[in-house]
C-alpha cells in the first residue's frame, strides 16, 4: 500500500473539498450525463471544516497529496441522514478518478466502519444516487443491505438507502 489513511486536519480542508468536487463532477458527468452538480452542491462539498465539526473525516494521502476521503457522522449529528436508530451515516466517499480501482475506497471504508464500531452503533447507514450501479455494488460487496424504507427523494436527486448491521 503506497498511501496512508488518516483523519483529516484543518490544513486538508481545501484539498479535500476540491477532491470531492472533482470526483463527484467527473464521476457523475461521465457515467450519468443527466446529472449536474450545481453551485449549492459544490459549496456543500467544499465545506469540509463544518463537516469535521460533526463527523469523523478520513483522507487517503499518497506522496503528500490527498487522493481520497470519506466522512462518517455519529448518531447524534444533525447532519446525519441515517434513518435507523443508533446508526452512523457514511457520506462523501471519493477517490481521485485516476486512482479508481486501486483499493483506496476499501481502506477509507475500513477506517469509517472502525470508527462506527468505536462509537458502539448497531448499524451504519448510507445513500447512493439512483443509477450509480457500480457504487451500489461496491457497498453491497462489503455487506451493505438495500433498504427502500430509508430512500430519500429530493427534487434534484433520488437516493437509495443501504445499511450495514454491526455485530457487537
Amino acid at each position: 500500500m503506497d498511501f496512508v489513511v488518516r483523519e483529516a486536519r484543518p490544513e486538508d480542508d481545501a484539498e479535500v473539498g476540491e477532491l470531492l468536487v472533482r470526483a463527484f463532477v467527473s464521476t457523475y458527468e461521465r457515467k450519468m450525463p443527466e446529472v449536474r452538480v450545481n453551485d449549492e452542491r459544490r459549496a456543500e462539498l467544499r465545506n469540509v471544516a463544518a463537516k469535521r465539526k460533526e463527523a469523523a473525516v478520513f483522507v487517503a494521502e499518497k506522496g503528500g497529496r490527498v487522493v481520497g476521503t470519506v466522512a462518517i457522522f455519529p448518531p447524534a449529528s444533525a447532519r446525519s441522514e441515517a434513518w435507523k436508530p443508533n446508526s452512523a451515516d457514511i457520506r462523501h466517499l471519493a477517490v481521485e478518478p485516476e486512482l479508481h480501482g486501486s483499493g483506496i475506497s476499501g481502506h477509507l471504508m475500513d477506517a469509517a466502519e472502525s470508527r462506527a464500531r468505536e462509537w458502539g452503533v448497531t448499524q451504519i447507514c448510507l445513500h447512493v444516487r439512483r443509477g450509480a450501479h457500480g457504487v451500489a455494488r461496491f457497498y453491497q460487496g462489503r455487506g451493505y443491505i438495500r433498504d427502500a424504507s430509508g430512500d430519500l427523494d429530493y427534487p434534484s436527486v433520488f437516493l437509495e438507502a443501504f445499511y450495514l448491521p454491526i455485530q457487537g
